[in-house]
């Protein structure tokens, strides 16, 4: 399966970093794109991130046209702004285009939110996102799995966005496991 790994301007780089490395130990063909916002966002976090495959205003990239044969995209994290965009239908950057394509297409997205509180806007913006076939999954940890480490609370949200890629993963311990 082909797999494309967007990494947006929220706070949270290294939810979209660790989604990248472990999607690359797999037989999935994963490409990454990186936005601006996501570069200045990781800069003041100091978290490091991947390399780009793409430009994020690329509009001219397979992932812009329904007849590249993307199995799934994850936008981890996810802005509110670029949560927004796909709400809206607004495909200003490759990203949003993309998710716009995989929405269209019925193929899997996942968007990692990483925002607290909600506000109205934006609960109304997941629901569209929701019922448009895209699935919402916040970026939560559980703590039934006992994390010891902040990498530990990492691993669960990313074994999560993997489990909604079809991605077999052992990145947490699950429920009664």
């Amino acid at each position: 399966m082909r797999i494309l790994v967007a990494i947006s301007g929220a706070s949270g780089i290294v939810y979209g970093s660790r989604l990248a490395e472990e999607l690359k130990k797999t037989s999935h063909k994963t490409y990454v794109i990186v936005t601006g916002g996501a570069k200045k966002v990781a800069k003041a976090e100091g978290a490091l991130i991947p390399k780009s495959d793409f430009d994020e205003n690329d509009l001219s990239a397979p992932f812009a046209s329904g007849s590249h044969r993307l199995g799934a995209m994850a936008i981890c994290p996810c802005s509110l702004k670029t949560l927004g965009e796909i709400a809206a239908g607004v495909g200003s950057n490759l990203v949003s285009r993309a998710a716009e394509v995989m929405l269209k297409e019925r193929r899997k997205l996942v968007l990692v939110v990483r925002e607290t509180p909600l506000s109205y806007i934006a609960i109304k913006n997941m629901e569209k996102v929701t019922l448009a076939g895209g699935v919402i999954l916040p970026a939560c940890p559980g703590f039934y799995h006992k994390p010891k480490k902040i990498g530990d609370l990492v691993d669960f949200v990313v074994g999560k966005t993997l489990d909604q890629l079809g991605v077999e993963n052992k990145l947490f311990k699950r429920w009664k496991e």
